[in-house]
């Protein structure tokens, strides 16, 4: 599993992860990289679950910006809709969370695109624990989105026996 987390605050969006790549129970990579830019480097995404099923929807997500001319929401829905609706996507164990300088959404194998109220989004094991650090940032700090990125990723590589501190942060 891994922890992804994204922060939207005046005008600036940040996206992190971890590094940790687990296979069962055993740690196996400490260093890989779940944030990833595409379309002309202007979207960000962010990928928790099973590595090779995440490289698909990325794949697919790609080529949906492509064929909607860069238009993230409409490109995540008809993602969201491909995956729910094929037999075989639908065995797909990941999650995105893709962000651009308008737009912080989670994507998911249920079919779900997801806008959060606050522009605070976490997926994977620690996501909740990133979420919740993060907020209790923006709310009660004056730290821009990429530092409260890092800090909320390091509070959840405390607790998430699936996150670790090797952070990657990307912002737009």
């Amino acid at each position: 599993m891994t922890t992804i987390v994204a922060v939207r605050r005046d005008g600036q969006v940040a996206l992190g992860g971890d590094g940790q790549v687990t296979l069962g129970g055993t740690s196996i990579k400490h260093q890989a990289a779940k944030i990833r830019r595409v379309g002309e480097d202007k979207v960000l995404v962010g990928f928790a679950g099973s590595t090779a099923d995440a490289f698909s929807l990325l794949d697919r997500f790609e080529g949906m910006l492509k064929k909607f001319q860069g238009a993230v929401p409409r490109a995540c829905i008809e993602l969201a809709k491909e995956w729910r609706s094929d037999r075989l996507l639908r065995r797909l164990e990941a999650m995105l969370v893709v962000v651009d300088h308008e737009n912080t959404l989670i994507v998911s194998g249920t079919g779900d695109v997801l806008a959060p109220d606050d522009g605070v989004a976490g997926i994977g094991s620690g996501g909740a624990l990133a979420m919740a650090a993060a907020r209790g940032m923006v709310k009660h700090s004056k730290l821009k989105p990429a530092d409260i990125v890092r800090e909320a990723l390091k509070i959840a590589a405390e607790l998430d026996i699936y996150t670790n501190a090797n952070i990657q942060v990307e912002e737009l």
